[in-house]
């Protein structure tokens, strides 16, 4: 079973991708960055052994992956199954989202990530006990 500790060489290859980020990445990256959804802090380029995760909220536990025309085909639609089943099995949950999804609807995928967080994670503000808001 694999650690969950990177390797030297896994910390290398993330430095390397965060570096070297797709247009896609680099476009998503500039709304998740610096608490600006939710409120909540994201990472990019995460290494996650044996995985490195393209962005991954570790408060949520919550993996935003980007997918390329490589990942259509049957042999990356097989890998991008095996790698999301594993991440769930660690208790991750994975959102996955097309280049094209990024490019042509960047607002519409934003807005995907705000509803899911926003239907399961607790309000980063809560009233104090037995405070209601106005009916």
């Amino acid at each position: 079973m694999p650690s969950h500790k990177p390797s030297p060489a896994q910390r290398e290859f993330a430095k390397r991708l965060r570096n070297n980020l797709t247009d896609c990445e680099r476009l998503i990256w500039r709304r998740l960055r610096n608490r600006q959804l939710s409120g909540y802090k994201f990472r990019r380029q995460h290494p996650f052994p044996p995985y490195v995760l393209d962005f991954y909220c570790a408060e949520l536990r919550l993996v935003v992956e980007l997918d390329g025309g490589q990942h259509y085909g049957d042999v990356g639609l097989e890998k991008d199954r095996l790698r999301t089943d594993y991440l769930e099995r660690k208790g991750l949950r994975v959102l996955r989202f097309s280049n094209v999804d990024v490019l042509q609807n960047l607002e519409g995928v934003l807005a995907e990530i705000v509803c899911w967080i926003e239907a399961r994670a607790p309000h980063p503000n809560p009233l104090p006990n037995g405070e209601r808001g106005l009916d």
